[in-house]
């Protein structure tokens, strides 16, 4: 696929923007702080401009929720999100009018789904779950090559979740749920409840059994309804040394041995490391409608 892609990862504290060739060698990146939307937006604008007068396509990796549904007249919006100043922002629509070439977008989550997927920890696989652990928790899922989508994308982070025993007091973090799987183990529910991240926490501390607990519970769910072949965690929580361990082990229990595979080989890190946000937009880009016409 020759020409150029732009590129937008599209996070709450930094956008990363690039530039990528056919082949997905990354030729150009920059970080953008996130503040505004009326800062950032036509900045990363102006540094796609400078890098190139023509692209093949854009696609961007973002932040949600998005309305995604193509006959909305809100495409590509980001809609109700607790970042500040960001809700009803059109994200799509600025950067396909500046740069004159068609657009994809999809949540980050999704994007970094599809790129392990297709290049990294999920390739060769029919099935695929991403999930993030970081200030929020996402998920995507590929089944049979394709992206899971409803009404809208999914939104793995707000299962319901059962409560460690020794977590009955925490009322949880999330402002829409309480004591959802990101109200109790992303990485403000941990800092509200021992004002640390749990890499700082000391390896005896409780807090390392029960954040991996809590995302056991959420492979078993996931296995229950997809039985991925690759389950794969991202995110900085997950940079916290041990806890893919210790989430094999808590799954692998949990499980009673119900569910197909090596706990080992299921459950597994992501494998593009600081390249993931980028591929994942192109990975959205490339996977659009319009992208081999």
């Amino acid at each position: 696929m020759d020409g150029k892609f732009a590129l937008i990862e599209a996070g709450g504290t930094k956008f990363v923007v690039g530039v990528a060739d056919g082949s997905r060698r990354i030729l150009a990146r920059t970080r953008i702080e996130t503040t505004c939307p009326q800062e950032v937006i036509p900045a990363a604008i102006e540094w796609l401009r400078q890098q190139s007068g023509n692209y093949r396509a854009a696609g961007i990796a973002s932040f949600g929720p998005l309305d995604l549904d193509p006959a909305s007249p809100k495409w590509g919006h980001i809609t109700g999100t607790t970042k500040s100043g960001w809700s009803n922002t059109d994200m799509a629509g600025p950067f396909g009018r500046a740069l004159g070439c068609p657009v994809a977008i999809d949540t980050d989550v999704n994007g970094a789904a599809l790129s392990e997927w297709m290049w990294g920890a999920g390739a060769g696989t029919q099935s695929s779950l991403y999930l993030t652990v970081g200030t929020g928790i996402g998920g995507g899922a590929i089944v049979g090559g394709q992206l899971i989508r409803g009404v809208s994308h999914p939104e793995m982070g707000h299962i319901r979740m059962p409560r460690h025993p020794a977590d009955r007091d925490f009322t949880g973090h999330c402002p829409f749920h309480g004591d959802c799987l990101e109200g109790l183990a992303a990485g403000p529910s941990i800092k509200a409840r021992w004002g640390s991240s749990l890499s700082h926490l000391p390896s005896d501390h409780v807090g390392h059994e029960m954040i991996a607990w809590y995302l056991a519970q959420a492979v078993t769910t996931f296995q229950a309804i997809l039985e991925p072949a690759r389950i794969i965690f991202g995110g900085g929580v997950m940079e916290t040394p041990g806890l893919i361990e210790r989430i094999r082990d808590e799954a692998s229990a949990g499980s009673n041995g119900y569910f197909a595979g090596d706990a080992q080989k299921v459950i597994v890190p992501p494998m593009l490391g600081n390249d993931s946000g980028l591929l994942g937009a192109l990975a959205i880009s490339r996977t659009a409608s319009w992208a081999e016409s």
